[in-house]
């Protein structure tokens, strides 16, 4: 095949791939360059490393092989042979669709490629991944992130908290949305996921004008979830009160995560994606 057929013919399977899917690769691959794998030292059968003899060693696991190379004994280290499995979810309730202005995505599209992202890094690192609320299969191989954004881009109008479906003991679980909702609705959710038991990670995404409120005198505030709309004549007097309400949301999220041993970030539609994505890959890493 000369070359100007091979490059016609990726440039057509490129252009099939969804934007999001694309988008979500690239932030995966720049994340990737930048953190190391999460394989880890166990009873497997792959390979992993060689590593010096250390008293209390038994004398079976010497690789001869290796330390014939060497005056020095090898052991020969495998890897984990046990994948991690790793459920995801993002909120699709009503008012993740939306945005304060066209220099900002809407929360669910950051929602929708933070998760893939991370899917992508997972999947790279041999780790199982699932969606809450989607098909019970796990995913893996070639096609799963594929298959991931084709199910989530079915999972609309839901509701801000995700379901309660049986989970696998001992998984990994991130659950990213506004998480605006009432924090004892949040804490029942993390609670029941902690008693299975499941560790897990809480990102917040809120659009930048939540964060901050800029806006200045009479102002209509449109309910998205069934509230009714109102109007304040004047914002300037409720920025402080708001203010105090988005902190101890904020700080209710973090104390309820901390209590069941969980992780909690926040991150604003208007920051770096790559950012959020190796602090969460990270936790999830490391913790």
């Amino acid at each position: 095949m000369s070359f100007s057929r091979q490059a016609r013919r990726a440039e057509a399977l490129g252009s099939r791939l969804p934007p999001l899917l694309v988008a979500a690769q690239r932030v995966a691959a720049t994340v990737a360059q930048g953190v190391h794998g999460r394989r880890r030292v166990g009873q497997g059968d792959s390979f992993w490393q060689y590593r010096s003899f250390l008293p209390g060693d038994a004398m079976t696991r010497i690789d001869w092989r290796a330390s014939a190379k060497s005056d020095r004994s090898y052991v020969r280290e495998t890897e984990w042979e046990a994948a991690q499995t790793v459920c995801l979810w993002r909120d699709s309730s009503p008012s993740m669709e939306w945005r304060s202005g066209s220099a900002v995505p809407f929360k669910r599209e950051r929602a929708d490629l933070l998760l893939l992202a991370l899917a992508a890094l997972l999947l790279r690192g041999g780790e199982r991944v699932r969606l809450i609320g989607g098909p019970a299969r796990l995913r893996g191989g070639g096609t799963a992130l594929e298959a991931l954004e084709e199910s989530l881009g079915g999972m609309t109008g839901g509701g801000g908290l995700p379901p309660s479906t049986p989970l696998p003991r001992h998984a990994r679980v991130v659950l990213i949305g506004d998480f605006l909702s009432p924090l004892p609705d949040i804490r029942a959710v993390v609670d029941r996921l902690a008693a299975i038991p499941v560790a897990g990670h809480l990102l917040q995404v809120l659009d930048p004008a939540e964060a901050l409120l800029p806006y200045s005198g009479r102002v209509r505030f449109q309910g998205l979830e069934q509230e009714a709309d109102e109007v304040v004549p004047r914002v300037e007097g409720i920025k402080k009160g708001y203010a105090e309400a988005l902190a101890a949301q904020l700080h209710g999220l973090a104390n309820l995560c901390t209590a069941a041993g969980w992780g909690f970030g926040t991150h604003r539609t208007d920051h770096s994606p790559e950012t959020a994505l190796l602090t969460l890959y990270t936790a999830l890493s490391y913790r």
